[in-house]
């Protein structure tokens, strides 16, 4: 063959192979889809599960709309399952913080969680925002122990706010009230109490008492109830457990006002308690997206089969913050949390959402006051 015939088809050979390898690197990278991921932390198995199932239900709600829309960067999620418990938290926020695909948590749901997991992910840089951890020194810099700057942020009031709230909503239109205050010695619950405390007037405070968040048996309790002639009962726990106070409380005669802050505020607690729960009032930072956005708690129900629950409209916020900071290309931990910190915009509920620089949301200081109404939680607009 001729050699310049030779050098011909030698160089038409690599210039075809050549594009070849172009056409293939090309159609590869068309193929290739960027994904991150996102945490969800809460009590989603437990007695305090039904709080950790509705703000996920939230959070899985707004991904599903977000991935609906075919993004270049497609977003998972992982369940972080701490059931609530401080214990559990600590076991379970080192695996979370390792992952390297998660580039921000929405949670924890509770405070103690929240200050059990914060050595990990202030340690990876791991940016929060919680939808429900309420505890003042969370934002609070002089709290060494639980403070969670910079990588914690929250939507919800502090309970600063809460606390002089339900002292305010759980007596009134009551004569003469006489009012006993319960904490079940969690880091949310005697934080709350601290506050309910400060509002309550010293001439109506007839008692208090703390019980082990595990307790089963409240007779002793009862008993110093009845030896003060209280008639506004205020509990500053869980909903699972105050179910269990409550029933008993009316099991042996109490006629009075029970009470209760955010922990308690769950459809599920009317479910337990039963007829018992009937009348109870309880408060929380929150407002039911039926009531926020009529038409998306349709779409809500539409694609997730299921009524939002407390702390949704919060649990939607964080996430779709988050996404708003992938949407902008923040793929990593540090640009997220560099947009958090930025970020202001608005809620589902027509609220600014920005953070001041400890973590709290500016503006943010509403209550809401809510009552149990023929088996089911009711809101009755913001206590003022």
């Amino acid at each position: 063959m001729n050699k310049k015939i030779q050098k011909a088809l030698a160089v038409a050979a690599t210039a075809t192979l050549a594009l070849g390898v172009v056409s293939i690197s090309q159609a590869q990278a068309a193929a290739k889809v960027t994904t991150v991921s996102i945490a969800y932390q809460g009590p989603l198995s437990g007695g305090e599960a039904q709080t950790g199932i509705d703000e996920q239900n939230a959070v899985k709600f707004a991904l599903k709309q977000y991935n609906d829309t075919n993004p270049a960067v497609k977003v998972t999620l992982v369940s972080v399952d701490d059931q609530g418990d401080p214990s559990v938290a600590g076991t379970v926020a080192p695996g979370t913080a390792a992952n390297k695909n998660i580039i921000a948590v929405v949670g924890p749901a509770y405070s103690g969680a929240t200050i059990a997991s914060l050595p990990y992910y202030k340690a990876g840089n791991l940016p929060m925002i919680s939808p429900s951890a309420t505890r003042v020194s969370l934002t609070n810099p002089k709290d060494k122990a639980s403070y969670g700057g910079p990588v914690f942020h929250r939507i919800p009031s502090t309970d600063a706010k809460q606390g002089p709230a339900l002292a305010k909503y759980a007596v009134q239109g009551v004569t003469s009230p006489k009012v006993y205050v319960i904490d079940d010695q969690s880091s949310y619950s005697t934080g709350l109490r601290d506050y309910v405390l400060k509002q309550v007037a010293k001439s109506t405070l007839v008692g208090k008492d703390s019980i082990p968040n595990d307790a089963t048996d409240f007779s002793a309790t009862l008993s110093k109830i009845k030896s003060t002639d209280a008639n506004v009962v205020i509990y500053t726990g869980y909903f699972s457990q105050a179910s269990k106070l409550i029933k008993q409380l009316r099991g042996a005669g109490y006629k009075g006002v029970f009470a209760g802050g955010d922990g308690v505020l769950n459809q599920e607690f009317a479910d337990l308690a039963g007829k018992d729960a009937e009348g109870a009032r309880l408060t929380g930072g929150t407002i039911p997206l039926a009531d926020a956005d009529p038409a998306l708690e349709v779409k809500f129900k539409a694609a997730m089969g299921v009524a939002s629950g407390v702390y949704a409209v919060e649990s939607y916020d964080a996430t779709n913050i988050i996404l708003a900071g992938i949407k902008a290309g923040k793929l990593t931990r540090l640009a997220m949390l560099n947009w958090i910190n930025a970020y202001s915009g608005t809620g589902v509920a027509g609220n600014t959402i920005s953070f001041d620089r400890f973590g709290d949301t500016a503006g943010a200081g509403f209550i809401n006051g809510f009552v149990i109404t023929n088996g089911k939680v009711v809101s009755k607009g913001q206590i003022k």
